[in-house]
């Protein structure tokens, strides 16, 4: 009965049940396991909790990553929002500080949530806690507006990939941004259509984007492309509120980025051949790393 697997069955769900998309995919999880409604969301609320908990911890520690190549970056930019000297606006640069802290969590082998992966995995909670907490939003409607992240990542993943070695970064960032959009339509009360065109303006804008990790290792450039993520997730949300239509319907666009990732030569999907991997200081670091030897 809830069942989808596009953007345009989920719209005709919920236009049947008036219902909006956290519902539906909510629905849908609990008609596809037969696990109790309070379980499902329970699950979710756990999820909640740990990306507020890496991004806690990234905010508040010097962590640094076994490689030696990334760590308290997400600290700096947040005490320099909080003392009102970002030039890109104190809400924004909290999100991406904290979008920063969940990926040093995740470098420095701490836990996070793979949302939708490890490597794009700062870009929900840095879009969707700080504004959500900013707003003094309930617990229980962040937990509904990741439903509704969820629900674009399963198409995402249905129809295209979130693997950065099938499809690039636009697949693991770029999905993540589209994810985080639509969520936080959701949270700001837009209609299901304007949660759908945010994640379509959120994926677009990334469209294309290579994975190019420096020695194979999800730090340089993933981290500071997650915080691109979360801005990218913020404004595409602004858009679709002000009432601005996207002219490529999303499940469009979705197919639009699976033939991208097809087209991107192997060295620019996860192999560490091509981009800034393969610059001659990355190779410097490269060699570094696996010697041993201190950065």
């Amino acid at each position: 009965m809830y069942e989808f697997s596009t953007g345009s069955q989920l719209l005709r769900l919920t236009r049947k049940f008036r219902k909006p998309i956290w519902e539906i995919v909510a629905l849908s999880e609990q008609e596809r396991t037969g696990r109790p409604w309070e379980d499902i969301f329970e699950d979710m609320r756990s999820r909640l909790r740990v990306m507020e908990e890496s991004i806690r911890k990234g905010l508040s520690q010097e962590l640094k990553s076994l490689s030696g190549l990334s760590g308290g970056e997400a600290r700096r930019l947040y005490q320099r929002a909080m003392v009102g000297l970002a030039l890109s606006g104190d809400r924004v640069a909290r999100a991406a500080a904290a979008a920063l802290a969940v990926t040093e969590v995740n470098a420095a082998m701490g836990k996070i949530v793979a949302a939708p992966t490890a490597g794009s995995s700062g870009v929900i909670p840095g879009a969707l806690i700080i504004v959500a907490q900013e707003l003094g939003k309930s617990e229980e409607e962040i937990a509904q507006a990741l439903f509704t992240a969820a629900g674009i990542g399963l198409i995402i993943a249905q129809n295209a990939t979130l693997s950065g070695a099938e499809g690039g970064c636009q697949a693991e960032v770029g999905s993540a941004s589209s994810m985080a959009a639509g969520a936080l339509v959701e949270l700001l009360g837009g209609t299901a259509e304007q949660c759908l065109a945010a994640a379509s303006f959120a994926l677009m804008n990334l469209m294309g984007l290579i994975c190019d990790p420096l020695a194979g290792l999800v730090e340089i450039p993933c981290i500071k492309r997650n915080a691109l993520g979360c801005l990218n997730a913020i404004l595409c949300a602004d858009f679709a509120l002000a009432g601005m239509e996207s002219p490529i319907p999303f499940d469009e666009v979705v197919q639009a980025m699976y033939q991208v990732g097809k087209a991107l030569p192997p060295t620019l999907k996860e192999t560490a051949e091509g981009g800034i991997a393969a610059t001659p200081t990355a190779k410097r670091l490269e060699e570094q790393i696996f010697k041993g030897d201190p950065l």
